[in-house]
């Protein structure tokens, strides 16, 4: 089970002492997902932010209350950013202009954020037409797709001119504490982590979340990826790496403990998923917009369907790539996918005794 240590989370324009010299933050979002946590860790001679939330509404204003109120007369002097998304990266660049403070991300995940940042909708060429179509979402996804095209630059500061590479084993020294980067992938290219041993805190961002899963999507930038393998890979290695006890800071939800029952939780739905998928596919070839009901149990608006296709997309191709399942061409140019591999009816039994003799994981 997972325990939240802080009943309280911190009010507008204020903070919450999680850790000592940690400070947690909330910044509003403009969707159904209405906040993101970000953190301040105090060093000698300033703070280091963690996490920046969108350029949108009040945010840069509660930043403000939070310089006069919180700092202690010390300014900042690094930002980091988890990975490129804009509720993570989107006022960075204007923190770093108001303080002249680095910006630290690892590189893969600053170069991404200058491609989608500065994206617009001339860019959108065929090969994201034809990934909507090959997504079964056809000209009507080809529409929408087109007409978010550079929504990110919309909701993101100029990104900083210039960063500080992090990497796997980076060790940042902040008021005599070494926080050591862990990196992860398949939510974002190249996300990072940060862990403090001496206090035993891991700043998560989104590679870990106690009470949501991380949207693991496939688009028209790299419609062949497979970021499920990826996020697969490094859920199994922070089993390794990091301690169950550890006191985890998301960039949504709340703090918690109980990082390995979370890490196996997750793990679980995604295999949960693919057995399903792979079960759907058995009888009749079907399109990746045709299987969305497989992994959303619930109605899907213009809003959440392009991050669900893109979700679907994610699971079929790790099938696809392992040779669990065939995909071909219809007359239309969709995508449709069938289970070839043999084993699959053993496998859904050990499933079914499985789900039905143990516990579930809950979180």
């Amino acid at each position: 089970m997972l325990n939240y240590p802080f009943p309280e989370k911190p009010a507008a324009g204020d903070v919450i002492e999680v850790a000592e010299g940690v400070l947690w933050l909330r910044m509003p979002l403009p969707m159904a997902l209405d906040h993101i946590n970000l953190y301040l860790i105090e060093d000698h001679d300033g703070w280091w932010v963690v996490d920046t939330g969108m350029d949108v509404g009040a945010t840069r204003d509660l930043w403000q209350q939070i310089f006069d109120k919180h700092l202690r007369g010390k300014p900042v002097k690094a930002v980091v950013a988890t990975h490129w998304h804009p509720d993570h990266v989107g006022l960075a660049g204007w923190l770093c202009d108001v303080w002249r403070a680095p910006c630290y991300m690892t590189q893969g995940e600053y170069l991404t954020g200058l491609v989608y940042t500065r994206a617009a909708k001339e860019h959108f060429g065929w090969s994201n037409e034809q990934h909507q179509v090959r997504s079964g979402r056809g000209q009507a996804g080809i529409d929408s797709a087109r007409s978010s095209m550079g929504g990110v630059g919309r909701i993101t500061h100029a990104m900083p001119t210039s960063y500080r590479r992090l990497e796997e084993g980076t060790r940042l020294t902040i008021k005599g504490r070494r926080w050591r980067v862990v990196v992860g992938s398949g939510h974002s290219p190249e996300h990072a982590c940060l862990f403090c041993e001496s206090l035993n805190v891991l700043l998560s961002g989104d590679q870990v979340i106690p009470r949501i899963t991380s949207n693991i999507s496939v688009s028209g930038l790299e419609p062949e990826g497979n970021p499920l393998k990826a996020w697969l890979t490094s859920l199994e290695r922070f089993l390794e790496v990091l301690p169950d006890d550890a006191l985890v800071l998301p960039a949504h939800n709340t703090p918690f403990t109980g990082l390995h029952h979370r890490l196996r939780y997750l793990i679980e739905h995604h295999e949960d998923h693919l057995i399903a998928l792979e079960q759907a596919c058995m009888t009749q070839p079907k399109s990746a917009v045709e299987l969305l009901p497989v992994l959303f149990q619930r109605e899907l608006n213009e809003q959440h369907i392009g991050l669900a296709v893109g979700e679907c997309v994610a699971h079929l191709n790790y099938l696809y790539q392992r040779g669990q399942l065939e995909r071909t061409v219809d007359a239309e140019g969709c995508y449709r996918y069938r289970s070839i591999d043999d084993t699959l009816p053993m496998r859904l039994r050990k499933h079914r005794h499985r789900a039905e003799s143990a516990d579930p994981i809950r979180v």
